[in-house]
């Protein structure tokens, strides 16, 4: 199939920022949200979207501060890159688009988006489905020399601006190149020419590169007070979830991420351990959509 064909571009404005928007498949079917993480644009979904679009009506977006999003500059508390706000910033697309419930699946970044999504706006996830990651917050509480080593990003990404952004604006695309060789993967091997250019034209711009910061610092701060005021208050994840993770990737070799996630799933828990590293919707793009067309159906 050609590059996204049959899929509308759109620009949507919402929650204060423009979104682009690639939406597409079944009209008629039910509404299926994706969501990519770090350091991607909606391209991931590019094979899986393929195999699910006669299933499902697909909304692909690009998160603010990512792709061709807007990519507003840091408030001071990094609130405007909060999960919060990027999980209102869905909703309101959905909303926008007719979708007053639909089902949700998110990548890394995406899936902690997805995470505060299912818990603020309960009512209107279907279904969840999370790809390699644990929370949050368990993830910071129980960080050794060895995740530290391994997501050095984390840690690296949270410093004070404008360090790891001049940083990285020296060569973006070393780093991103580097990004898609660690965690567990060999991304380049398996990446789309339209991927990776997409990857590497998005990642170079200096606005990028600050929100994607922005994006990381906010993890590490104000994302944490929601997690503790969510699990204080006995906040868990209502609809049936999905968790699937990479056999080589990090998350499974420090964490025990599906014994995590239960404890913060009221619905029913699923997880699969998959022969892949971090990236597995474009490591195993068929796979990815079985599991996922299984799970929704």
């Amino acid at each position: 199939m050609a590059w996204f064909e049959g899929f509308e571009p759109r620009r949507i404005a919402v929650n204060g920022v423009e979104l682009f928007v690639r939406i597409g498949g079944n009209a008629a079917a039910p509404p299926l949200l994706m969501l990519h993480g770090f350091p991607q644009t909606h391209a991931i979904w590019h094979r899986t979207a393929q195999r699910l679009q006669s299933r499902f009506r697909l909304v692909l977006p690009d998160l603010r501060g990512y792709g061709d999003s807007s990519k507003p500059a840091g408030d001071a508390d990094h609130a405007n890159y909060s999960k919060r706000t990027m999980a209102l910033d869905m909703a309101g697309l959905m909303t926008q688009l007719g979708h007053e419930r639909f089902a949700l699946v998110g990548h890394d970044r995406g899936a902690r988006v997805a995470h505060r999504l299912a818990l603020d706006h309960a009512a209107r996830v279907t279904k969840l489905c999370l790809i390699d990651i644990a929370p949050t917050l368990d993830m910071y509480e129980r960080t050794t020399m060895a995740f530290a080593s391994l997501y050095y990003h984390w840690f690296f990404l949270i410093q004070p601006a404008p360090l790891p952004e001049k940083l990285l604006g020296a060569d973006p695309k070393f780093f991103l190149h580097s990004a898609f060789g660690g965690w567990g993967s060999k991304l380049l091997d398996h990446l789309e020419p339209q991927a990776l250019a997409d990857y590497e034209r998005c990642f170079a711009m200096p606005e990028t590169l600050h929100a994607n910061c922005e994006d990381y610092r906010a993890s590490a701060g104000i994302d944490l007070e929601h997690d503790r005021a969510s699990r204080a208050a006995g906040q868990r994840i209502a609809c049936d979830t999905l968790l699937l993770w990479g056999e080589r990737g990090v998350v499974h070799r420090l964490f025990e991420a599906l014994e995590l996630w239960r404890a913060q799933c009221a619905g029913q828990l699923q997880g699969e351990l998959m022969p892949a590293g971090h990236f597995i919707p474009e490591e195993l793009p068929d796979e990815t959509a079985e599991r996922l067309l299984r799970f929704l159906a």
